[in-house]
């Protein structure tokens, strides 16, 4: 499987949306790949936290964000759900949960339903250490045209984090301390 040409398949190579999103996935995937690569744990799948790195944005297209080139019409927090349905259409079902499951830390069904959130009544929570690895990775690297290429600190992270609560922090910094160099 060749995550970039499942990308090119999606988004047009010359558009805006493709190179902030080209540019955002390969930051994430090379820093999940290296918190693989230094873990001590031999069962992660290091291919597929590269491959999914680079494909848990996919959806992003669906959403109305014009500065990162998209004119879809759903918010932006829709965009993991997106990307799953297109990653199980494409017979991808394992990346798939990556996508849906990637946002801040995770969301509970709980957070979804207290929140109004357009999002399905269900759990969205890392559940795999391949899964929190990406979602990790991820929190480090924004799609902002403005700060794209720049790498957040972790206490950037947390402050960002902490506008959700508390507990967003602590499940920040958990995997900080067992992924973090």
């Amino acid at each position: 499987m060749d995550p970039i040409a499942l990308l090119e398949k999606h988004y047009s190579p010359g558009s805006t949306s493709y190179r902030i999103l080209l540019q955002h996935s390969e930051q994430v995937a090379n820093k999940a790949v290296a918190v693989a690569n230094r873990l001590t744990d031999t069962t992660v799948d290091v291919k597929f936290v590269r491959e999914a790195a680079l494909l848990h944005d996919i959806g992003i297209f669906f959403t109305a964000v014009p500065q990162l080139g998209c004119q879809g019409k759903l918010p932006y927090l829709c965009h993991g759900i997106k990307g799953r349905e297109i990653l199980e259409a494409e017979g991808l079902p394992r990346h798939a949960l990556v996508c849906e499951r990637h946002i801040g830390v995770g969301l509970s069904a709980e957070e979804i339903l207290r929140q109004d959130l357009p999002l399905p009544m269900r759990d969205m929570l890392p559940i795999s250490l391949e899964e929190q690895i990406v979602t990790y990775a991820d929190l480090f690297f924004s799609k902002n045209p403005a700060k794209l290429g720049l790498e957040r600190s972790a206490d950037k992270v947390r402050k960002s984090l902490a506008r959700h609560g508390e507990d967003k922090v602590a499940v920040f910094d958990e995997w900080h301390e067992r992924f973090g160099a």
